[in-house]
């Protein structure tokens, strides 16, 4: 029996979709290896924890980096998820000429509330093998918050998981945040 072909878009022919209607607008999808994944639906713990954190960001920038909320992130041809938050290196034109990639991102968060799975199963090990160097996981059923450091192609070296206490990004340690404040409702 001869194997089965699968075909994976790129993310032109994803953003070419979205251009002659096949994509409805506003769907919540994003690519993923090739695949257009459905993404969960948000639900209120989810978007405040979103405007919580983009609010505490931003405080703490000082102009050292931009916080974007639920935009896309190119990868590659054919990955460009949509993390719930990063922090970013600051550009010119705010990435008006092209989406960021990956050495512009400090740091991704995903509030993972549904997509508990899904977030560390898939979109963890991918943000690894492109070399994000941090990823904070929301972990809200658990009430946690998970940090991974160190990536490599096999996923993050370093885990950290903290329910209470300070965290700050690796890359700017004087930008602590409150965990118990992050995971309260």
């Amino acid at each position: 029996m001869p194997a089965t072909l699968t075909h994976r878009f790129t993310v032109d022919d994803y953003y070419r979709m979205a251009e002659t209607g096949i994509l409805k607008p506003g769907a919540r999808v994003e690519l993923i290896e090739g695949e257009i994944v459905d993404m969960m639906p948000i639900g209120p713990f989810h978007s405040g924890s979103v405007y919580r954190l983009t609010r505490i960001f931003s405080r703490l920038s000082k102009s050292r980096w931009l916080v974007a909320s639920q935009g896309p992130l190119r990868l590659d041809k054919h990955n460009e998820p949509e993390p719930d938050l990063m922090l970013l290196r600051p550009a010119k034109d705010d990435y008006t000429s092209a989406h960021p990639g990956p050495d512009d991102v400090f740091l991704v968060i995903e509030v993972a509330d549904s997509s508990l799975a899904y977030d560390q199963t898939t979109k963890l090990p991918l943000y690894a093998r492109f070399g994000i160097e941090e990823v904070w996981i929301l972990n809200v059923p658990q009430k946690q918050l998970e940090i991974y450091r160190a990536p490599n192609f096999l996923g993050y070296e370093s885990k950290i998981i903290l329910h209470e206490g300070k965290a700050a990004p690796a890359r700017f340690p004087d930008a602590e945040v409150d965990v118990t404040e992050l995971l309260s409702t």
